[in-house]
């Protein structure tokens, strides 16, 4: 039996609160998914068996990943993700997210 393909996208968002939107969305991710992961520099949020989301923070950004088991799935999650990131950091304008797909 084989592993199950796994499609991915990345993003790079400037800005020097990376680590407190990375706190913010994992907090907020982490009533519903209990198994939610996170310090100041890195989170995970398990979204199921085979969606998850990655959130790495510097002093100059944040990297964001979202991974699913297909196209449909993975865009929205993007979707998702980056309406979230919007809305915890409304005073500052992040520009648009610009995802990446990755392998």
């Amino acid at each position: 039996m084989s592993e199950p393909v796994t499609l991915a996208a990345q993003a790079r968002v400037d800005t020097q609160n990376g680590s407190r939107y990375l706190t913010q969305l994992c907090k907020h991710w982490s009533h519903k998914f209990p198994e939610t992961t996170f310090t100041p520099e890195r989170g995970v949020v398990p979204f199921g068996e085979d969606r998850r989301f990655t959130a790495e923070a510097d002093p100059e950004g944040l990297t964001l990943r979202v991974e699913a088991p297909d196209l449909e799935t993975l865009t929205r999650m993007q979707g998702v993700v980056a309406e979230h990131l919007a809305r915890f950091a409304f005073r500052e304008d992040l520009g648009g997210i610009a995802w990446t797909r990755v392998v």
